[in-house]
């Protein structure tokens, strides 16, 4: 009996060695050594052992012989949950999905139904009142995700090249390999569990999956728990200046990658950390966010806590003008998230990606600041520009009129204009509808000027024009293209800069018959206390050119104001109507940027091209009704 009691206890105690060396060779990745030593304990204890040998043989791939232990466990101990979570782990290997759901599910029931202390103690946990914060740290310290950021190199290894090797681990040893599994090192030593990489985490052979991937890149680098930038160029040791010179910099797809993560790190050429700044987050790093906000020309914190709604848009086609893509639908396609845009990539397509996504900027807000170019024009639409570089040029970008300069402004313009021509000029600018674009033809509401006459003033230079404009006077412009001096051909000068002219606070439009020979004094003075209160509308912070829904206007019937719904309060200094009908008069007196448009055969127009901004002195106070024509122009 003695030595029965010898034996028992001695296979206990080997068994349970077995287990441990078992489990200390599974936690350093030697999974084959794993299988052999829960192998030998198999017979002292089944059901634990065959869950450990299935979970081992599922690191290493082996997904079969993976269910096979996990059935043999759930035969061996049925009221064990975790039996059925390892069948559940090997099936979904095994991309057997609709079974793995099963077990999944069998795996819940026997948790719920578990006689088992732990088991209950574990279910019972989860039914109490617990700290959901804590919760949402640790899910999320779990599930967090490190996204990489880099420049592509050549051959860099695919979806395809990692799903044939079943892990980056067991690609080859070459140089691109070997950058996607340093990435993944780094990833775990910062103590995450996930990581993405654009090269082999995107199957780019299904259209579906590469759309939905270039539309949501953006949210993923936001969302990301941090960001690795791997400057390929920069030696080791890294010196300031260094990041601001790196091809990285220079590359379409990575400005997204340095606005929208919340936590970033940069590494040079040997994986050693930039500068050698060892900091939680090099977001949080003033030196080089100094480096970078030099570079780019933003201030210091907008990079820290960039948002897509924190510049207008011709900022953001500033910041992406410095950069290129191998590509060329890339340098559209990478500013989706960044403008919140809702195009589909279309890969073919070619130079219309860009058209398509200056459109959709143009169609969503209303906002025409796209036009604010010079340089060659698109065949997408001659309004738009053919390449994204022009944007690196400063637009001109009239003074504000305020305080004393506007008051004498004003002032001359109450002598010179009776208060019936000032409804009619105010009046009709504030009818302008929004721009917008409909099959490739931008419908672009501006200011009209005609051109009287067209010349070259001297020869020797064959770009230089000098146009005579109605009520502009000489204008001075050059261009490439070879304009028809001798032939009956219809040129303008466009003012299109609509949401400048009717200035922060704009839309108010007078509903009185403007030929009426009455006093318009009652109408203008409205605002100011009079008995007969004109029906008139007014928009302010957003005016009609922004494209606001009309069906999601609000009136309120004692005041009988008319405008859209704001969830902040809009703070505008009360000025009677007259006045502030005055103040956009003023505005449009100022020099502006002009576009020249050139009439088509069947009536529409096209811009031309022009080599430099065109800016115009403008009408300064001498305006007129007569003078003034606002229309919506069709533009090829």
């Amino acid at each position: 009996m003695t030595t029965v009691n010898w034996v028992a206890d001695f296979s206990k105690r080997c068994a349970t060695t077995l287990e441990h060396v078992g489990d200390e060779v599974f936690g350093s990745a030697k999974r084959d050594g794993a299988i052999i030593q829960y192998s030998a304990e198999l017979s002292a204890s089944p059901a634990g052992l065959f869950i450990k040998r299935s979970r081992a043989r599922a690191a290493n791939g082996l997904w079969e012989d993976a269910l096979q232990d996990a059935n043999e466990a759930v035969k061996a101990d049925p009221s064990c949950p975790w039996g059925y979570e390892a069948r559940h782990a090997a099936l979904h290997g095994a991309e057997k999905y609709d079974e793995a759901i099963d077990a999944f599910g069998s795996m819940l029931q026997v948790i719920e139904e578990s006689r088992d202390p732990a088991t209950r103690e574990l279910v019972s946990s989860m039914m109490k009142e617990v700290d959901n914060q804590r919760i949402l740290r640790v899910v999320a310290k779990f599930f967090g995700y490190v996204m990489f950021s880099h420049a592509w190199q050549g051959n860099e290894p695919l979806f395809q090249d990692v799903n044939i090797a079943k892990s980056v681990w067991n690609l080859s040893d070459m140089p691109l390999n070997e950058k996607l599994r340093s990435f993944c090192k780094e990833t775990r030593r910062l103590g995450y569990n996930w990581a993405w990489s654009d090269t082999c985490c995107i199957d780019k052979t299904t259209s579906s999956v590469l759309n939905q991937s270039l539309t949501s890149m953006y949210k993923w680098y936001a969302n990301s728990a941090a960001t690795l930038v791997f400057l390929a160029g920069v030696a080791h040791p890294s010196k300031p200046g260094d990041l601001t010179h790196s091809l990285w910099m220079t590359r379409a797809w990575t400005l997204q990658e340095l606005l929208a993560p919340k936590v970033i790190f940069f590494y040079d050429s040997e994986w050693k950390l930039y500068l050698g700044d060892t900091s939680a987050n090099h977001k949080e790093s003033p030196e080089i966010m100094q480096e970078l906000a030099d570079a780019i020309e933003v201030p210091h914190g907008t990079i820290v806590t960039f948002s897509p709604d924190d510049f207008g848009v011709h900022e953001k086609l500033r910041l992406a003008s410095t950069r290129s893509a191998t590509v060329e639908e890339d340098v559209a396609y990478s500013l989706i998230g960044i403008f919140k845009s809702d195009i589909r990539p279309h890969y073919g397509e070619g130079p219309d990606a860009l058209g398509h996504l200056l459109e959709e900027i143009v169609a969503r807000s209303g906002e025409v600041t796209v036009l604010a170019w010079s340089g060659k024009s698109s065949l997408y639409n001659s309004c738009l520009p053919a390449s994204i570089s022009v944007y690196r040029q400063i637009p001109h970008n009239p003074p504000s009129l305020e305080g004393e300069e506007m008051e004498i402004c004003i002032s001359k313009l109450r002598d010179k204009l009776p208060r019936q021509e000032v409804q009619k000029i105010y009046n009709k600018i504030n009818r302008l509808s929004p721009a917008r674009f409909a099959a490739r033809r931008l419908h672009l509401p501006c200011i009209v000027f005609s051109v009287k006459s067209l010349e070259k003033p001297r020869k020797g230079n064959e770009t230089l024009y000098r146009a005579r404009v109605s009520g502009l006077g000489t204008v001075m412009f050059t261009t490439a293209d070879d304009l028809p001096l001798h032939e009956p051909k219809k040129f303008v000068f466009a003012h299109p800069w609509i949401r400048h002219i009717r200035g922060p606070c704009s839309g108010i439009i007078w509903e009185s018959d403007l030929d009426s020979d009455t006093d318009p004094g009652s109408e203008l003075d409205a605002g100011a206390g009079s008995d007969e209160v004109a029906s008139w509308q007014i928009v302010c912070g957003d005016d009609p050119e922004s494209g606001t829904d009309t069906d999601s206007v609000y009136h309120d019937a004692e005041s009988d104001v008319v405008g859209p719904p704001s969830p902040l309060p809009v703070t505008v200094p009360h000025v009677d109507d007259y006045t502030r009908a005055l103040q956009t008069i003023a505005r449009l007196g100022q020099p502006f940027n002009a576009l020249l448009l050139v009439q088509q055969p069947g009536g529409e127009y096209k811009r031309v091209a022009a080599e430099n901004e065109i800016v115009v002195s403008g009408l300064g106070t001498n305006i007129t009704s007569k003078n003034i024509l606002a229309e919506v122009l069709e533009i090829l």
